[in-house]
């Protein structure tokens, strides 16, 4: 049985996770989709780890190829259905509201769609977005008009629209919390860089190792599940005593830092993975 992380570059993360299943006793790799179609087989492990594209315009090619994998009876880990459902924070938005999971009110702004009216202030940010990329606060009436403005010159503006989010009064951090088969095997906080509210280590923020509260636990289950992911990040921003979630990632990015306790988070996050795709085999 081999443990193939789908995607299309290495990476720090997709590294950790076939190093982990290799210290396990898979023979494990990084493969691009068509190499994955190419070199697995029935029983084998499919982690899809496809990303949102640089240009900020959907996902990243491959969604075709892992649903071929799927029919060639390989144990497929977060489908296409997942990751698309993670990516386009506009049906994250209404997969989680669905769920009854607590997430900032979201309204789409496209052309040729009724303009809505959202209640100041907010946060403009494109469907497909990642790094905190064209991610920006809007205060005023002036400002959101400004950088709807701005947008609309976007490559990806007339397919997707952008989308004004409820503002959750930023506090200079959240928390990431992994969760993998259904299970948290990580956490962090994530702190802003000097005078930036957002939290993205892309944009100079920093990371510590954090125990979640059960109820941060509870609500990153919830929305994993919500989006049916494998292996997941699920961002809470605080609010009051509790959390609401930011995000959903199908491609999360962490570190040997997010380990809860002593032991290895990549290879905690593996195994539950491993477990996970034995009983849906065996299912199957």
């Amino acid at each position: 049985m081999q443990f193939a992380v789908v995607a299309h570059r290495t990476s720090e993360t997709n590294d950790a996770l076939a190093g982990a299943a290799a210290s396990l006793g898979l023979p494990a790799s990084v493969l691009s989709p068509r190499d994955a179609l190419r070199t697995l087989e029935p029983g084998d492990i499919a982690l899809g780890r496809l990303d949102v594209r640089e240009e900020l315009d959907g996902v990243e090619r491959g969604t075709e190829e892992l649903e071929q994998l799927a029919v060639m009876e390989v144990v497929l880990l977060n489908p296409p259905s997942a990751l698309v459902a993670a990516h386009d924070k506009l049906l994250t938005a209404r997969v989680l509201r669905r769920a009854g999971v607590p997430h900032p009110r979201t309204w789409l702004i496209a052309e040729g769609a009724p303009s809505p009216a959202p209640e100041l202030p907010v946060v403009l940010k494109p469907r497909f977005g990642s790094w905190g990329r064209d991610v920006v606060l809007c205060p005023t009436a002036d400002k959101l008009d400004r950088e709807l403005a701005r947008f609309a010159q976007r490559p990806w503006f007339p397919a997707y629209g952008v989308l004004a989010q409820e503002l959750v009064p930023p506090l200079g951090w959240d928390l990431r919390v992994v969760v993998s088969g259904g299970r948290v095997v990580g956490a962090a906080r994530r702190y802003a860089a000097p005078g930036e509210w957002r939290t993205n280590v892309a944009l100079g923020g920093r990371i510590e190792p954090a125990a979640p509260s059960q109820l941060a636990r509870s609500l990153a289950l919830e929305a994993a599940a919500a989006i049916r992911g494998d292996l997941v990040g699920v961002d809470l921003l605080p609010l009051g005593g509790g959390f609401v979630v930011s995000e959903v990632n199908g491609a999360v990015d962490f570190r040997r830092t997010y380990a809860l306790g002593p032991g290895n988070v990549f290879r905690n996050a593996v195994h539950e993975l491993v477990r996970v795709a034995q009983l849906r085999r065996a299912a199957a």
